[in-house]
């Protein structure tokens, strides 16, 4: 069965505290209700941008690490699910419950199937 990402984008200056009580409940309710149905593989969320760490390799293979994120953007994912589903409209159905329950825009993505090596 085909895997989805749905991940919630928040803008750059995103305030977490802002989350009230309701919007929590509301996407406790959502992951319950997709536990329920067999869709959630995974879901988490991710601090902010400016806790992140970006790694570069260099052209004499070292590594270089610098602070914030890989990409300058207005927008940043948040947190996501990762969801096995039938379809896309399997997923696009739950990505439009996922915009009401964390009022901020989503994206719903298909993970690229893998065939498996058969040497």
């Amino acid at each position: 069965m085909p895997q989805y990402l749905i991940a919630i984008q928040h803008p750059e200056n995103y305030n977490p505290s802002l989350e009230g009580e309701a919007m929590i409940r509301d996407i406790g309710a959502l992951n319950e209700e997709m536990d329920a149905a067999g869709a959630r593989l995974f879901a988490g969320g991710l601090e902010s941008v400016g806790r992140a760490k970006s790694l570069h390799k260099q052209p004499d293979g070292h590594v270089s690490m610098t602070d914030g994120p890989y990409l300058e953007a207005k927008e940043y994912i948040g947190g996501f699910w990762i969801l096995q589903c039938a379809d896309l409209d399997e997923a696009l159905a739950w990505g439009r419950k996922a915009v009401v329950a964390c009022r901020v825009p989503v994206e719903v993505r298909a993970f690229i199937r893998m065939r498996p090596d058969k040497s």
